[in-house]
């Protein structure tokens, strides 16, 4: 087992030039995985729209009764908001929202819809504080 002294006189430019060369590229891949490790950025979850019911875009028969959300990851509803309006811009959504499966799953109940195309705007706060926000229209055929 070799010893290492170093004095503390000693040039920084001579200290790299001791290290063994066969040491030299397990320092190289160390410090390059603590290089990468220090520049990547954290992991960020955000409350991403996967489903809705009515569809994204689609012609549904008959008013339906409910607009279903599920997002990738759990809202917060106190800070989320869900708005659902008709051709002229009036909301025909009951001005509330309640969430099922720990979060994720977000129920906008709805007036009777006659026929006509209708807007989804929503503003959801995930559980860890992210906002997103989206909107998508369906139309209510008769």
């Amino acid at each position: 087992m070799t010893r290492w002294h170093i004095d503390p006189a000693t040039p920084r430019h001579a200290l790299v030039a001791a290290v063994p060369r066969h040491a030299a590229p397990c320092l190289r891949a160390a410090l390059l995985v603590a290089l990468v490790c220090m520049t990547a950025p954290a992991a960020v979850a955000h409350a991403v729209l996967e489903r809705a019911a009515p569809a994204v875009g689609s012609d549904v028969k008959g008013s339906p009764p409910e607009l279903t959300l599920t997002y990738s990851e759990a809202i917060e509803p106190a800070f989320s908001r869900v708005m659902v309006t008709d051709a002229s811009g009036r909301r025909v959504d009951k001005d509330s929202l309640t969430t099922q499966q720990a979060g994720h799953v977000v129920r906008v109940p709805l007036q009777l819809l006659p026929p006509g195309v209708y807007a989804v705007e929503w503003h959801v706060t995930s559980v860890d504080t992210h906002r997103t926000q989206g909107r998508f229209s369906f139309t209510v055929m008769p």
